[in-house]
């Protein structure tokens, strides 16, 4: 039997949110806050985590000289 996602609980929570907030983001931070808490734990062993991986790496800061 496939192991349960570990941060699937909090993905669904955010959609939940969204759903009853219109998809207004601002409405839903803290299950948002939650998910990214659980995916800095998880990280490669959550697949819910591959959006939020992705979303940190474009908003890290470029340090000039750096590849």
């Amino acid at each position: 039997m496939p192991q349960k996602d570990p941060c699937q609980k909090q993905a669904c929570a955010i959609q939940k949110c969204l759903q009853a907030n219109k998809y207004i983001e601002s409405r839903c931070e803290d299950v948002i806050r939650a998910m990214r808490m659980c995916c800095e734990h998880a990280g490669e062993n959550s697949i819910c985590c591959s959006g939020f991986a992705r979303e940190q790496r474009s908003t890290e800061p470029k340090i000039p000289g750096a590849s």
